[in-house]
């Protein structure tokens, strides 16, 4: 399976001309009876050979931390992240490996915070207080540093998405580093960290609203980060889990699920239906229970949640194009075209 990146990629390489993809992304459309926008492509694998490479990494990974965390703590990320960053340069850079890739970039920005964490349990193993939001915050702003070293490098595009969570991490440490008694406003903290991110993912996508370029799977991975934030935030604040859900909080939560469905139609985008799934499925289980279908809740839950989920994906043109029609005509223009 090929991305719309390696598509481009191909006629950048003068592998194929661009009147040729432009005959494969319509017939490639048209067989699918979508357009390629609506498919949300992002490239995984290129065959089972990515996972075969995949399971070694992680084997040879793991045995790398913990050969060095038995020296120091520091030393197991720093082994890791060295050990990552060499192997990138052969599956990432000469192999073009999609989930190798992504693996050696998640373990590189990983073992840059593993080894500063190690680094301080050993210099100050009792911090806390102001003192240890200060060094979280130190140590999430490396690993965004070092997200952007790797971009740099090797522009693997779930990169930005890593150091974007960072950089959230790092704002969040820094406020309770500067105000310790915010500790209860963690989930708001988090909220406008998401919707930052998410605002950040919308200009990547408005740059490609064909989605043929990489800028299209950076964006991806960037709804991929935004979209907990977000969805986990809100239901928290709502203390959705924190007791028992009565009809009056899970119709609240069917409600936001349904805003969150149109935002998701409007940008073309499935992450935030996906991240509030858990609570929505909670919500709708309550509702049946106070209905007296105690036996069957699960299962009449699954049935309602699964159809509905399904008759979303199968109407998703028309329902987005009721969605889109209903925006000014300036946001019209800067989101993916309706079929």
């Amino acid at each position: 399976m090929y991305s719309e990146s390696d598509i481009d990629g191909a006629v950048t390489a003068g592998a194929i001309s661009p009147a040729a993809a432009a005959a494969l992304r319509a017939h490639v459309a048209t067989s699918h009876a979508a357009p390629a926008v609506d498919e949300e492509h992002f490239r995984l694998l290129t065959g089972f050979n990515d996972i075969f490479v995949a399971i070694a990494l992680v084997l040879l990974l793991v045995a790398v931390g913990q050969i060095g965390m038995a020296i120091t703590p520091a030393a197991g990320g720093t082994l890791v992240a060295a050990a990552s960053w060499g192997l990138a340069e052969y599956f990432t850079t000469r192999r073009r490996m999609a989930l190798p890739s992504i693996l050696l970039l998640i373990a590189f920005v990983g073992g840059v915070a593993g080894a500063l964490f190690g680094l301080v349990e050993t210099v100050a193993p009792h911090i806390d207080g102001r003192a240890g939001a200060l060094a979280a915050a130190g140590v999430a702003l490396a690993a965004a540093g070092a997200a952007w070293l790797h971009w740099r490098r090797f522009m693997v595009p779930i990169t930005v998405a890593a150091g974007a969570a960072a950089l959230v991490g790092t704002a969040i440490g820094l406020a309770l580093a500067a105000v310790p008694t915010i500790e209860q406003a963690v989930w708001p903290l988090l909220l406008v960290g998401g919707l930052a991110v998410f605002a950040t993912a919308m200009r990547w996508d408005m740059s490609d609203t064909q989605r043929r370029t990489r800028r299209s799977d950076v964006a991806f991975w960037l709804h991929l980060a935004a979209a907990p934030m977000i969805a986990h935030s809100i239901f928290q604040m709502l203390g959705v889990f924190r007791g028992e859900i009565g009809a009056g909080m899970a119709l609240v939560v069917l409600a936001l699920y349904v805003g969150f469905a149109a935002i998701a139609l409007a940008v073309d985008r499935r992450a935030l239906l996906v991240s509030g799934l858990a609570y929505v499925l909670a919500a709708l289980y309550a509702l049946f229970r106070s209905a007296g279908a105690i036996e069957l809740g699960a299962a009449l839950t699954a049935f309602v949640i699964g159809s509905a989920l399904l008759s979303l994906s199968a109407f998703w043109q028309p329902m987005r194009r009721a969605v889109v029609t209903a925006l000014s005509q300036s946001l019209r223009h800067r989101l993916p075209a309706v079929a």
